[in-house]
């Protein structure tokens, strides 16, 4: 029972690790007001495009940490009180 279990929440963590590190690089970096400075013209709907992007993808990285860090608690616990 207890390794079906470690299997099971072993590839949850997998599944959530990947998606962590797609959401992030996903993400952009701090120099997206550069553009501005060097002549890129960027207009208002542009703008509200990334913003809502960026929202997007900060919500599903919390989301994400926030499953991730209850699958290594779980395993955690399988571990600890299943020995």
């Amino acid at each position: 029972m207890k390794l079906i279990l470690e299997f099971v929440l072993g590839g949850i963590l997998l599944v959530f690790s990947i998606a962590l590190i797609i959401v992030i690089i996903l993400q952009e970096g701090n120099t997206q007001g550069l553009g501005t400075i060097t002549g890129g013209a960027d207009t208002f709907l542009s703008k509200n495009k990334a913003r809502s992007l960026d929202a997007f993808l900060a919500r599903w990285t919390k989301i994400f940490v926030f499953g991730f860090v209850l699958v290594v608690i779980g395993i955690n616990c399988v571990e600890h009180f299943m020995a």
